[in-house]
């Protein structure tokens, strides 16, 4: 599954873009490098019934941004992705 897709199924399990997610988590100071992954993951678990996979993407949202590792753009990897860099705005909007 791509990372991107990832992202998309959050959308689909909370109601809520990855971009609105980030927000709040920005609002509730999650993107402190002092907050260890495992305090946003109880976070989006408990609040939107994510689990680890799903809310891992969201980690790394949270913590380093919409850019991912060129590694991953085009390859046969795990996460392989089209783009470096993540959409956040919501399926409907997403450029095709």
């Amino acid at each position: 599954m791509s990372f991107q897709a990832y992202l998309d199924a959050v959308e689909q399990k909370t109601g809520l873009s990855p971009r609105q997610l980030l927000d709040i988590a920005r609002q509730k100071g999650f993107d402190d490098p002092a907050v260890k992954a495992g305090e946003i993951l109880d976070w989006l678990k408990s609040d939107y019934g994510l689990g680890r996979g799903h809310g891992m993407a969201m980690v790394h949202v949270i913590k380093k941004g919409e850019k991912i590792d060129a590694r991953h753009v085009g390859s046969a990897g795990t996460h392989r992705d089209k783009s470096d860099t993540l959409w956040l705005d919501g399926v409907a909007t997403k450029p095709s």
